[in-house]
């Protein structure tokens, strides 16, 4: 390991350790300190390396989705989820449990974001199950769970970063997300009910067409914009990029003039928490990329291509190899930070082996989606944390068994790569 990479890495740790700060932040600023003090580059080299890495057409994407979740979100949209999915699986053992998980795959469809997809339903969720005898843990540990979904089912942020960094296709990621999102709600659900069966936590109500139908059509609306979005894309009608813009102005007409609770009122608040996660998001892509291009002056991307290649010429286990490493990078890093350190150096090496860019694209995401569920640094955690007043180590207990169902989920779908690209082949008649 270079001289330089050394002192990046122990600025970044002493930025997070001794300030605090957010990874975001000490990306930004560890590497800002080494191109001043070792590099003899000129400190301007920061903010256009930032910026340059963000000027990226794809990238409007990003804020519109955005945009689009928080037009939803505030328009009456989690509430009827909620109380769908309650119609579909709420009768069953653990119902309230199983409704977090099947409301945050529908949830994940409009947002594209993990910490979104889990405050909305959480804040609709939590107390609800508290109020029916579930622990207060136990509630949090199943809504950070579901909302992981949220950067794995399209459209997904994480996946957009993805795509622009590797020059693959937006919309075969987002079709080759599906499959693995239902999945991973899948086995939430069924950890769910099985310690409901366990702890003898009741369901409630009766599973009726009527019930489930009434329910649908309340949030039909809702529900076709994902439908919307992949369509258009598929269909020729609309870029990646484009369909984002169309799902803002979905959004919009649908929170005021179909459901009617969006009111002006609301508007600057929807555009200003909009702005401000995009915000977020483009610092974290703009300073991991700075951090990035510091690894990639010091070689750090080609030596460990060398040696993984050294390692292994099997692309399954480079696979097992590469979900190790993330599974791990997940515990440290935000998903969007880890996908524009990470791609440059792994895909190269997936690319040579013959993976599919799409399929490892969507094998990293889902890698980073369980990272939001890990601590020091597991977004979603921190989340129902400030929902519920409760300390990430006391949820921990509970989110083990979810965290376990999850990694046996990115070892299938590592086993089975079809699992991944049969939507997208099949939508490219392949």
């Amino acid at each position: 390991m270079t001289d330089l990479t050394l002192w990046l890495l122990l600025f970044f740790f002493i930025t997070v350790l001794l300030t605090g700060a957010p990874i975001a932040a000490a990306l930004g600023l560890s590497s800002a300190i080494v191109v001043y003090a070792t590099m003899n580059v000129p400190l301007i080299v920061v903010a256009q390396r930032m910026f340059t890495s963000i000027d990226s057409f794809s990238f409007m994407a990003v804020p519109f989705f955005m945009l689009a979740g928080s037009f939803m979100s505030s328009g009456g949209v989690t509430r009827r989820i909620v109380n769908f999915a309650n119609a579909l699986v709420g009768a069953l053992a653990g119902g309230l449990a199983l409704v977090v998980a099947v409301a945050g795959m529908f949830f994940a469809a409009l947002s594209g974001s993990s910490a979104a997809t889990t405050a909305a339903i959480g804040v609709a969720m939590i107390d609800e199950m508290e109020k029916r005898g579930y622990p207060k843990s136990f509630a949090a540990a199943v809504v950070a769970t579901g909302g992981t979904v949220g950067i794995v089912i399209p459209p997904s942020v994480t996946m957009v970063v993805y795509g622009v960094i590797a020059g693959t296709s937006i919309g075969d990621l987002f079709m080759g997300g599906f499959a693995p999102g239902i999945l991973m709600g899948g086995a939430t659900c069924i950890v769910s009910w099985f310690i409901a069966r366990k702890k003898g936590y009741l369901g409630e109500g009766k599973a009726t067409f009527a019930r489930i139908a009434s329910t649908f059509k309340e949030c039909i609306w809702a529900l076709l914009m994902p439908v919307i979005i992949l369509g258009g894309i598929y269909g020729g009608i609309f870029t990646p990029t484009e369909a984002s813009a169309v799902a803002a102005v979905y959004g919009a007409v649908i929170g005021k003039f179909v459901y009617r609770e969006l009111k002006w009122k609301d508007v600057p608040k929807v555009l200003l928490s909009a702005a401000t996660s995009t915000t977020m998001i483009m610092y974290v892509v703009g300073a991991a990329n700075l951090f990035g291009w510091i690894l990639t002056n010091a070689q750090v991307p080609h030596k460990i291509a060398a040696g993984f290649t050294a390692m292994t010429d099997s692309p399954l286990v480079f696979l097992m190899l590469v979900n190790v490493l993330l599974l791990f990078i997940g515990t440290l890093l935000n998903a969007s930070a880890a996908v524009v350190i990470l791609t440059p150096i792994l895909l190269p090496v997936a690319l040579s082996l013959g993976i599919d860019p799409v399929f490892f694209g969507v094998l990293m995401v889902v890698n980073l989606a369980i990272g939001c569920i890990t601590p020091p640094v597991g977004l979603d955690l921190f989340v129902v944390s400030s929902i519920t007043k409760i300390s990430i180590d006391k949820i921990m207990r509970d989110v083990v068994p979810y965290l376990l169902a999850l990694i046996a989920v990115l070892f299938i779908l590592t086993w089975f790569p079809d699992i991944i690209l049969f939507l997208p082949r099949l939508l490219r008649g392949a």
